[in-house]
């Protein structure tokens, strides 16, 4: 006999995930630093890995009800979950050059260790570097960005224009529709990165 549980998600879970988020993109240097075009694509990754360190952590949810609260693969749940975050200790020392986003689930798991040593997991308070990092998203418009990374996942490149506009159809940045940004641009674009450049060019 199956059993299906329903998961509500509690507001508070919503909260523990942002501060995750948060002090994620601290530990990295801030938003100025993922900014570089090919760490940028992280932040859909990093916000997802937040909420599911979180749910498990906090909520003792299975891999099972976290995948369904957030409608990922149960696989994505686990991988984020055995993520080392030693691995990341030492990206962020220097130690190891380069790691890639699969390993957001590390940072978030590093960060939500470093909450809740520092006792600030549950805190209302605002620290001065979160706000700092608030106001970098607002001041670099981030949004968007995030909001495109996250619809063209998983597109290969180079892409033409017609790929493009299948998966980005109807959205609009800047109250500009990305038809329009579209049409100024030249093709191929060869990155994700390439894609924000010139994007950010034309507006």
């Amino acid at each position: 006999m199956v059993v299906i549980i329903n998961v509500v998600k509690r507001p508070e879970f919503d909260k523990l995930a942002q501060k995750v988020f948060m002090k994620s993109i601290e530990l990295v240097g801030g938003l100025k630093k993922l900014a570089e075009f090919r760490n940028l694509t992280w932040l859909p990754s990093l916000a997802k890995a937040s909420y599911v360190v979180v749910l498990k952590k906090e909520g003792m949810y299975t891999n099972f009800q976290i995948a369904s609260e957030l409608g990922i693969a149960e696989q994505t749940v686990k991988n984020i979950l055995e993520a080392d975050e030693e691995e990341i200790e030492k990206w962020l020392q220097g130690e190891i050059e380069e790691i890639d986003e699969h390993k957001a689930g590390g940072l978030a798991k590093l960060a939500y260790k470093k909450l809740k040593e520092e006792g600030r997991l549950e805190s209302e308070e605002i620290t001065k570097q979160e706000m700092n990092h608030v106001r970098e998203a607002f001041s670099m418009d981030i949004a968007w960005a995030v909001f495109l990374l996250t619809k063209i996942r998983g597109l290969d490149f180079p892409v033409e224009k017609q790929q493009l506009l299948e998966r980005l159809s109807g959205m609009k940045i800047k109250n500009r529709p990305i038809e329009e940004i579209l049409d100024k641009m030249e093709y191929p674009v060869k990155t994700p990165a390439e894609l924000l450049k010139k994007i950010k060019e034309i507006l």
